[in-house]
């Protein structure tokens, strides 16, 4: 790869901070910079090529840049430049603390950003449990009381009615998911990412890219998890993201056909063991117990130069709350005939509450975020480099 004749020099650029701090964008600036120069980890993964596109890197740049990572330690392990040299670059570090700016300043409404600084994995329960407590107390003072034994077509809904099941999620649901596309747009539109319809190609690139988690193989070897593991690559990562994520897309395909059940068939739940609701929320519910649980763990042994603190709480958050969600769903599908099931459906529904509504202020966004920036790489890699370097 090689500059063109006369190329300018790269340019330190901190303007218009709205994303993260002067300091933070500065030293974001001065690492890329670096790294522009070097150039020695740029297969790694789709962050490096997008980089050797910019002289500048301001605001924009770097919250596309720092949502491209996948935060797999390769590059750290390999700069000859990583502390304890006098540069000290540390790209997975400096680019976690940039996404997490990046999810304060593109938050909706903004008055909620400050729940990015707040959450953790006791707000996240805490939350779950007052939910919890709230409909254990509705349940309380109903005539059967907590302990009745339910059964048959629509048992769920005769221990708290549909409409206020409906109502509370459906609001939940409905202010996560706009709250989310508000900040997926406000991203977009701040990398200058285009109103343009990207072509097919590109579509399919980075749905490729973002289903099979590409960037998460370290360039090849796997991601680094830190010295419990004796700093050695391994696909551990990977998979337990897979099995989190397809977990979690299972749960919704079963909600979804529950919901056709409920609604075009006239079949209100519990549904047979053997139906596809329970079949696909079970699969789900399992992948949604080793994928977090498998993810705290090595979070745990993560080697602590690369870490983002601020960043620990919102993941150990989310993780909490999805293990939660399926340990209790689970439950509540093992013991619905029982007496333990009106209070085992209230635990339930307020993990799942609490899981929904926080989805916009916490770890879940990275997603969002993510597909977005790999949606403008796709777009980039298909346009002439505007800086003058040959791509290889």
């Amino acid at each position: 790869m090689s500059a063109a004749p006369g190329q300018a020099t790269i340019r330190f650029v901190a303007r218009g901070a709205k994303s993260a701090d002067d300091a933070l964008v500065t030293e974001g600036a001065r690492v890329m910079g670096i790294c522009n120069a070097c150039r020695y980890c740029e297969g790694f993964c789709a962050v490096f090529p997008a980089m050797e596109r910019r002289v500048e890197f301001g605001c924009a740049e770097l919250d596309y840049l720092a949502n491209l990572c996948h935060h797999c330690g390769a590059c750290f392990y390999s700069c000859q430049y990583a502390p304890p040299h006098a540069f000290a670059v540390n790209v997975p570090r400096t680019l976690a603390q940039l996404r997490t700016h990046t999810y304060k300043a593109y938050a909706w409404p903004r008055a909620f950003a400050g729940l990015y600084r707040h959450h953790s994995i006791a707000v996240a329960l805490a939350l779950a449990s007052g939910l919890a407590v709230f409909l254990l107390l509705a349940l309380a003072l109903a005539p059967q009381g907590l302990l009745a034994v339910y059964s048959g077509a629509g048992a769920f809904y005769a221990v708290l009615p549909h409409a206020l099941m409906l109502t509370l999620f459906g609001l939940t649901f409905g202010f996560s998911f706009l709250a989310m596309a508000i900040g997926g747009v406000r991203y977009w539109r701040a990398i200058g990412g285009g109103a343009a319809p990207p072509a097919a190609a590109a579509v399919r690139n980075t749905l490729g890219n973002a289903l099979t988690l590409r960037y998460l193989d370290g360039g090849g070897n796997g991601c680094y998890v830190g010295e419990g593991l004796d700093d050695r690559p391994t696909p551990a990562r990977r998979v337990l993201h897979h099995v989190m994520f397809y977990g979690f897309a299972l749960c919704f395909a079963s909600t979804s056909v529950a919901t056709l059940y409920h609604y075009a068939c006239g079949q209100p739940a519990p549904y047979a063991l053997s139906s596809l609701p329970v079949m696909l929320g079970t699969l789900g519910g399992i992948g949604l117990l080793i994928g977090p649980a498998g993810l705290l763990w090595l979070k745990r042994r993560q080697d602590v130069r690369v870490r983002d603190p601020a960043q620990q709480p919102l993941d150990a958050g989310l993780l909490w709350l999805l293990l939660l969600s399926s340990a209790t769903g689970l439950a509540l599908l093992a013991l619905r005939a029982t007496g333990a099931m009106p209070v085992l459906l209230a635990i339930h529904l307020g993990g799942v509450l609490a899981l929904f509504f926080t989805l916009p202020y916490g770890k879940f966004v990275h997603g969002i975020y993510r597909y977005l920036a790999l949606a403008k790489h796709q777009r980039e890699v298909r346009q002439p480099n505007p800086v003058g370097f040959t791509e290889s």
